[in-house]
């Protein structure tokens, strides 16, 4: 059976149903005593793509992620989560690839949650949203090209909402790509995020907007893209059934990496509460030769770097269980101009659909 089958069975039912379902993420929980809760946490997500450039053509149904582990709830506002991210397209004894989460934390209030050791370094509006809420199936591709996609390091955050609308968020992090925890022995980077909610002003239900600013210790150990500061300027606007969401983000290299500049726009209208249309326009320009790079499933087709970069994309989400239980479908058409003439050349489309289940 395909993991698209496999994963699939069973998706309809209704919410009640789920409810008794997710209810079982909860191993323990109590009022009163050192643990106060005891949850499983993961997520498994199922793809199947066939995309083709120039008659070349690449399509498969494979295991995208599967994410094991358990978030505990202690006295006095502590916490901690140990979370693994395993490959299920391996043979069992190779399953195993690293730690994502992996950290003890203090959130007493909704304006103060600290985390220590390894946890997500999320900045642009993409890889600020966790792989479980994203809209569409993969990540842009400003997203992929500006952010250091590893997405889990070792460091101490901070992050916040206030009561005056606005939200933060300032971390260290170690650069090193060790699997489980860092080993100090590469460089370091600095994430500092504000944000700003326009609602009322507006009249909107949602009109967030967030700066986010990295700077990133150049270092050749450094499992980060080759940028010295990465700067974006994220929007979520949203009222009614209607929403857009934007990114305009940029970069500058280091390492003979060019700098690169971005823009991502993505619209989206609610059908229903289980109907969802989507819409991407992402462009991307470096200002020299092999600065950009494809996406996921266009880098199976294409392996090369080229200069500028432009895709449309085009989808349909159904929430069976919110973004708990999902499944996405996606067309995109994308071209990358190679002004080097060496192979990375691309003029193509692909579809994508897949299943996105959570806890």
């Amino acid at each position: 059976m395909t993991p698209i089958a496999l994963a699939a069975q069973p998706i309809l039912a209704d919410t009640d149903t789920y409810d008794r379902i997710w209810a079982y993420e909860t191993l323990y929980a109590s009022e009163s005593g050192a643990v106060r809760e005891l949850d499983l946490s993961g997520r498994l997500q199922a793809d199947a793509y066939h995309f083709d450039a120039d008659g070349i053509h690449e399509d498969d149904l494979q295991w995208r992620r599967f994410r094991f582990g358990f978030t505990a709830r202690f006295a006095g506002d502590w916490m901690a989560q140990l979370e693994g991210d395993f490959d299920l397209n391996e043979s069992s004894g190779d399953w195993y690839n690293r730690l994502t989460d992996a950290y003890i934390g203090w959130q007493p209030d909704k304006a103060r949650d600290l985390r220590i050791l390894k946890h997500s370094a999320g900045f642009t509006l993409d890889g600020a949203t966790s792989s479980k809420k994203l809209l569409t199936l993969q990540r842009s591709n400003l997203t992929n090209n500006l952010w250091f996609t590893a997405e889990y390091f070792t460091g101490v955050s901070m992050k916040g909402t206030l009561d005056n609308n606005w939200d933060y968020r300032v971390g260290i992090f170690s650069s090193d790509g060790n699997d489980e925890w860092s080993k100090l022995d590469a460089g370091y980077f600095t994430l500092a995020s504000a944000g700003y909610n326009f609602s009322e002003p507006l009249g909107l239900e949602n009109a967030t907007v967030r700066f986010d600013y990295v700077y990133n210790q150049r270092d050749p150990q450094a499992n980060t893209r080759d940028f010295g500061n990465v700067y974006s300027l994220s929007g979520k606007f949203e009222d009614g059934d209607w929403g857009l969401w934007t990114d305009l983000a940029g970069g500058s290299g280091y390492y003979g990496q060019p700098d690169v500049t971005g823009l991502s726009l993505m619209p989206f209208y609610n059908i229903s509460d289980l109907t969802q249309l989507i819409f991407r326009y992402t462009w991307l320009d470096s200002d020299g030769d092999n600065g950009l790079r494809l996406g996921r499933y266009e880098n199976a087709v294409v392996d090369g770097r080229g200069d500028r970069y432009s895709e449309y994309y085009a989808g349909l989400n159904l929430f069976f269980y919110g973004h708990k239980l999902k499944w996405q479908t996606g067309v995109q058409y994308a071209e990358l101009d190679d002004n080097a003439d060496d192979g990375g050349a691309y003029d193509g489309w692909g579809i994508t659909t897949g299943l996105r289940i959570s806890w």
